[in-house]
């Protein structure tokens, strides 16, 4: 079937404000969106949809079973698949009109320059806070726009980070949140999320591309959106930026980024000696000498075991936990990143203690 781009995009070239120059302005543009799940994939496909010349998406996971529910381009023929891969291969299913390249290779700051460097736009989708902070640092050092999306529970955010401003900028992520967490905070994978609020977020991230490349519209600079879904109420936090001594402003932000490691604890390869298997932990259930701890955020998780005690990874504070000594103790999470880290936090406070993590959680067990 042959059509034309005026048969395609006609929906949108005929709202007065937008017509064939804003059209135009959409295909030479080029972005770049990281992270291919429930945020990534709904933005590309939308973006492509709307005309978008050249996209490239990254993304080194490959699809998997528990994914399907909210990131719905993806089949049950594709769990196993790489993501970027197998959502490149559907954007050009769609549309003839845009040009798609993949990366499966993990962002890092060693290859962010040549990864991203000859992108326009970056499209932030990932679930990692040290990837956030490097793209949003990346960005500001090499004058980049950075389109934020993240999500916890019920709730989405969305902003639009460094748009010129004249002489300036407008604020970037570290005037809302200036450090990365030292410690590892749970992402969906751990404390679960609804396919509607995924959606939303992908969406708006999209809609908010649209408006910076076009020129039309009010982006989401100086502020955070914040939407709830159940109630379907959202507030816009204001981010104030001092001009004149913005500490966090692009000098500041080179040195940050020079120095700092952006280090992913999703990534950290964990040590064995602190690791308990599925089949140890098994026929270890029935142990009067051993405490099992969960740090799930939801306490109403079904676990395939009792425990001891459900604490939530953000309520986890090692100052505060009673430790008997006398006793060993196993964590647990989803996918076993909190509780490896909630053991190297007990045993750094308490270095003679028996504590160690379940082996890739209990999604494996």
């Amino acid at each position: 079937m042959n059509i034309t781009k005026e048969q395609l995009y006609k929906r949108q070239t005929i709202l007065a404000e937008f017509g064939e120059v804003g059209q135009k302005k959409l295909q030479d543009a080029k972005i770049v969106i990281v992270g291919c799940g429930g945020l990534g994939s709904i933005a590309a496909v939308s973006l492509a949809a709307s005309g978008v010349g050249k996209i490239h998406l990254i993304d080194f996971d490959m699809v998997d079973v528990s994914n399907l529910h909210r990131q719905v381009f993806y089949k049950m023929k594709d769990v196993g698949k790489s993501k970027a891969a197998v959502l490149a291969a559907h954007i050009r299913s769609i549309t003839p009109f845009v040009e798609i390249t993949t990366s499966d290779q993990p962002i890092t700051k060693d290859n962010i320059y040549q990864q991203i460097d000859d992108y326009h736009v970056v499209v932030d989708c990932t679930d990692s806070l040290a990837t956030k902070y490097l793209l949003n640092d990346y960005c500001v050092v090499t004058d980049r726009i950075l389109v934020y999306g993240s999500l916890y529970k019920n709730d989405g955010y969305v902003a639009s980070f460094n748009i010129p401003e004249g002489q300036y900028h407008s604020a970037n992520l570290r005037h809302a949140f200036p450090k990365i967490p030292e410690e590892a905070m749970p992402n969906c994978s751990e404390v679960g999320t609804l396919n509607p609020i995924v959606g939303i977020i992908g969406l708006m991230q999209a809609g908010e591309v649209i408006k910076i490349i076009t020129h039309t519209g009010h982006p989401l600079k100086n502020q955070i959106l914040i939407y709830n879904s159940q109630d379907n109420s959202q507030y816009k936090m204001k981010l104030q930026v001092d001009r004149t001594h913005d500490h966090l402003g692009k000098s500041s932000i080179v040195k940050i980024f020079n120095n700092e490691a952006y280090f992913d604890t999703n990534c950290e390869i964990q040590k064995e000696a602190l690791l308990i298997s599925s089949d140890a932990l098994k026929q270890q259930l029935h142990d009067k000498n051993q405490l099992i701890i969960s740090v799930i955020e939801d306490v109403n998780t079904h676990l395939p075991f009792e425990v001891s005690q459900r604490i939530p990874f953000s309520k986890f504070d090692i100052d505060t936990l009673k430790i008997d000594t006398d006793k060993s103790y196993v964590f647990v999470c989803n996918k076993g990143i909190l509780s490896y880290t909630a053991t190297k936090l007990i045993l750094k406070k308490h270095p003679d203690l028996k504590a160690l993590s379940l082996k890739k959680g209990i999604i494996e067990y």
